[in-house]
């Protein structure tokens, strides 16, 4: 059961948050009425994804309307338990000239949800777009209105996706869930790191496995880099998953404390199934996958990489690292390189062969 809160859901488009939106009405079967406010979408495409999805629940109650007056008079009259507005970029009132979507619009009409929905008790979750950088399209005080926001993450043309809390009153946000679209709809992925790297048959030059922390969940995602002779006069760095300045810097750091020429090498990094990792806990998994590409020398299948890595090429501790080590054990694997500095404060046993190196040389030796 949903607690009375204002949620926020923003995500790109296609990414299935109005999927999820409805599973979640779904679940409310008994709970008491549900309005669905929609002003994208007509009654007839709803109804034809709520029969894909195989929703039973009888009580959820349509409206194909933008107006707030009509739609503040709709929620008063029926009195729901749960209200979804998709989206709130397209509802409109009449008392602000400018467009739907605007900034002033969009205050105007989060603030008058937020208003009769407190006033009633009635859960809200309004469902908007993003920027193309990923941020709620619209005034950052929409984000300080509501209780919660909740980002639906994903590359579109992935299966799996990422449902992120950024803002919790109530709760943690250092929680996330993790789904695989599908026809029957979102479906929960209990263990996340056997599906990232289920694939991962053979052993090629270049793919190498980190352990990423996702909130309190340990991930197993794997990396993979090429490089090749560029053509051109300046060489090409091109990421997909981290963040671009990232990689240019570790590249410095490689060329600079390994001694590696990568000065005429196009760099290419990916991030496999779509995932988006943030963490610097990942950067000695990406040193040693440009590394293995460039030397054409592959990594073990059964090691993990975990560490972040400074400027002057040292392997600096993270945070969490035995649930990263539990998870890393539990799929199988036999080695894992870690920060020495970890190493010497690690309190539970491994059966794992674990190596604390302080600098990326010692870490590049797994290539000789």
């Amino acid at each position: 059961m949903l607690k009375v809160h204002l949620y926020y859901c923003g995500g790109e488009p296609g990414i299935g948050k109005s999927t999820l939106i409805l599973q979640i009405c779904d679940k409310m079967k008994g709970e008491g009425k549900v309005l669905y406010v929609s002003g994208e979408e007509s009654a007839e495409q709803i109804k034809m994804r709520a029969d894909r999805l195989n929703i039973k629940n009888e009580d959820i109650m349509f409206l194909g309307e933008t107006d707030i007056d009509v739609i503040s008079q709709a929620i008063e009259e029926m009195n729901p338990k749960l209200v979804i507005i998709d989206s709130i970029q397209t509802m409109y009132s009449d008392e602000i000239s400018s467009a739907a979507g605007t900034v002033s619009q969009v205050r105007e009409i989060t603030a008058r949800i937020m208003k009769i929905c407190k006033q009633q008790a009635i859960t809200t979750i309004i469902i908007g777009h993003v920027t193309k950088e990923g941020n709620i399209a619209g005034p950052r005080v929409l984000e300080h209105m509501v209780d919660t926001v909740l980002y639906l993450e994903g590359e579109r043309y992935f299966s799996y996706r990422v449902l992120r809390g950024v803002k919790n009153r109530f709760g943690s946000t250092n929680e996330i869930g993790m789904f695989e679209m599908r026809n029957e709809g979102m479906v929960e992925i209990s263990n996340p790191s056997s599906i990232l790297i289920s694939e991962r048959d053979d052993n090629p030059a270049g793919s190498v496995i980190v352990a990423s922390i996702e909130g309190t969940r340990p991930l197993m995602i794997e990396l993979q880099a090429l490089t090749s002779q560029t053509v051109f006069g300046m060489p090409r760095r091109a990421a997909n998953g981290v963040d671009y300045n990232r990689l240019t810097l570790l590249m410095a750091v490689l060329e600079k404390k390994a001694k590696m020429l990568l000065g005429s090498q196009d760099i290419y990094l990916n991030v496999v199934s779509g995932i988006k990792i943030q963490e610097p806990a990942i950067d000695l998994g990406i040193i040693l996958a440009v590394a293995s590409s460039f030397k054409n020398i592959s990594i073990p299948t059964d090691l993990v990489a975990i560490g972040e890595v400074g400027l002057t090429g040292e392997v600096r501790s993270v945070n969490m690292i035995e649930k990263r080590l539990k998870e890393a054990e539990k799929l199988g694997f036999k080695k894992c390189i870690i920060p020495e500095n970890n190493k010497k404060l690690l309190k539970d046993k491994f059966k794992l062969d674990i190596i604390g190196v302080k600098n990326i040389d010692e870490a590049l030796r797994i290539l000789k």
